[in-house]
């Protein structure tokens, strides 16, 4: 990160409002603040930069676009083959602290297309549904035939479409997350009574939480402005969701700000909407066998009666603690799940 950006991060102009106190309104100005110093302060993403770039990283061609992927082998050729899936508004930085945990099997981690990392992504269209079909055209390219999906967020939709249009290349499904746009379409009348009381609290967390949805599926240029070309306010807006969303303690200062940096050196933010904006076809129901993680501070966690009614649920399992990016807050954890897929898997 050069100069000229930190002198613009020191020269920012600090906002304030009658609520600029209440963490529950978005991004308290205290906290900001606190970012905002140490990033233009002291902050190193160079160090950062460096150990991203040793990830072992490789670019397929796949779908008319490049599609880079962080490749780690394992070294016996006859492994399991797992690939992980991000979210919004992180990258494959979710999968960093679960990487030296799966050496035994192959890890294919890709950049999604218009995410830090990614080839630039130039032209519309790039919606979930297309991302799985690049996906798995890349998963031919590099040799693997057959594997376990896992992920959530936006990586979750992407293996769902992928699971559902190639069930003869997905072995078993390891998600954290049933597609939240299931919860929008869902009709509660068919469903039990529990998976219908998970509709209604889902609803009422989309109509308290769900601004950024509306603002980056419909005015997806007018905020790609506003966030490509503030860095505060592209820490508040990402720093905000990484925070509210995540168990206690889940990021230092140095990990909000790298994940922040990706998205402001890679200019990615605006195309990072791809998926709110571009439509895509979910599909009424997934037949591959699927472990579920819910973790307890995730941001809805559906209960089981819920996500059967969309996905072949082997084994529900159930976390008191963590949240949103459970891969990068337990990683443990998050790795065991990923394993009983690779079991089911076969």
């Amino acid at each position: 990160m050069d100069e000229q950006t930190r002198d613009r991060i020191r020269r920012t102009r600090r906002v304030t409002t009658p609520w600029s106190e209440d963490g529950t309104r978005g991004i308290a100005g205290p906290r900001l603040a606190e970012l905002l110093d140490r990033w233009a302060n002291g902050y190193d993403w160079g160090v950062h930069e460096r150990r991203i770039g040793k990830l072992p990283w490789v670019t397929v061609r796949a779908g008319g676009t490049d599609l880079r992927v962080v490749h780690q082998r394992s070294a016996d050729p006859a492994a399991p083959v797992v690939v992980l899936l991000h979210g919004w508004p992180d990258s494959v930085l979710r999968f960093e602290r679960v990487l030296p945990l799966l050496a035994d099997l192959h890890v294919v981690v890709p950049a999604l297309p218009g995410f830090p990392f990614a080839a630039p992504l130039t032209e519309p269209g790039m919606s979930a549904g297309r991302m799985a079909g690049i996906i798995a055209e890349a998963l031919a390219e590099l040799g693997y035939p057959r594997y376990t999906l896992s992920g959530g967020d936006v990586g979750g939709t992407v293996a769902e479409i992928l699971a559902a249009t190639h069930p003869d290349r997905v072995a078993a499904l390891h998600l954290t997350n049933v597609a939240p746009q299931r919860a929008v379409t869902a009709d509660p009348a068919k469903l039990t009574p529990t998976a219908a009381a998970y509709v209604t609290r889902a609803a009422q967390w989309f109509r308290a939480e769900g601004g950024y949805i509306a603002e980056q599926s419909t005015r997806p240029n007018t905020l790609a402005v506003a966030l490509g070309d503030s860095p505060a306010g592209l820490a508040a807006w990402i720093a905000e969701k990484l925070q509210s969303w995540s168990g206690e303690n889940a990021f230092t200062v140095d990990e909000l700000l790298t994940w922040i940096t990706a998205y402001w050196v890679t200019g990615t933010i605006g195309t990072s909407f791809a998926t709110y904006t571009e439509p895509a076809t979910l599909p009424a129901r997934v037949e591959t066998p699927t472990v579920l993680s819910v973790f307890a501070q995730d941001t809805k966690p559906e209960p089981r009666s819920y996500a059967e009614v969309f996905l072949d649920v082997r084994e529900y399992v159930e976390h008191p603690v963590g949240g949103h990016f459970a891969a990068w807050e337990q990683p443990e954890a998050y790795a065991d799940d990923l394993r009983r897929a690779v079991k089911l898997a076969g």
